[in-house]
């Protein structure tokens, strides 16, 4: 599961965008709103790295379908916006469901409850945590806000995001470490 979203998250440093805009909040808006309207580009990109994965064909449509509602649920409020020329700092508040927490979580209950997730030979088996852990994603209705400070430039007349962070991403997904913050 881990394999999948860190592949994700790299994937989607591919959709940043060349905004034909007026502020550099416009390209962050339009950013964000490929993930909420879960835009063609996106869920292709969602499918292709969900196929490589060594998941089952029930497990990998319940992680998209996770993934389909935290980006569709995903909200987000533009807080400011620093321009420097043609640079600027466009500070956003973004809220999404907390999926780390829920992976710690079910780490956590697999260590308390190994007996859960043997087969019939009493062998551990990757595939019941995962299924069990897929559950608790689907079920999860706790958020948590995020502050990113997104980067913008602006070339030739328009305002373009600059490649987003390995943080941010994670922040994006619901998956950063805030734990250690």
């Amino acid at each position: 599961m881990k394999k999948i979203i860190t592949v994700l998250l790299l994937v989607s440093c591919v959709v940043g965008c060349a905004c034909s805009v007026t502020k550099a909040s416009d390209a962050v808006k339009e950013y964000l709103g490929k993930y909420k309207n879960r835009s063609e580009e996106v869920m292709s990109e969602l499918d292709k790295v969900v196929e490589e994965e060594d998941l089952n064909d029930q497990q990998k449509e319940k992680y998209k379908e996770v993934m389909k509602k935290q980006y569709e649920d995903i909200s987000y409020k533009i807080v400011s916006e620093n321009y420097n020329g043609d640079e600027a700092v466009v500070t956003t508040k973004i809220t999404v469901y907390d999926l780390y927490n829920v992976q710690k979580e079910a780490e956590d209950y697999k260590k308390d409850h190994k007996e859960e997730f043997i087969d019939d030979d009493g062998n551990y088996t990757k595939e019941k945590f995962l299924d069990y852990k897929l559950e608790q994603m689907q079920k999860n209705t706790k958020t948590i806000d995020y502050t990113i400070d997104f980067k913008v430039k602006k070339e030739n007349g328009k305002w373009t995001l600059d490649t987003v962070s390995t943080e941010d991403l994670e922040k994006i997904h619901g998956i950063y470490n805030y734990s250690t913050d």
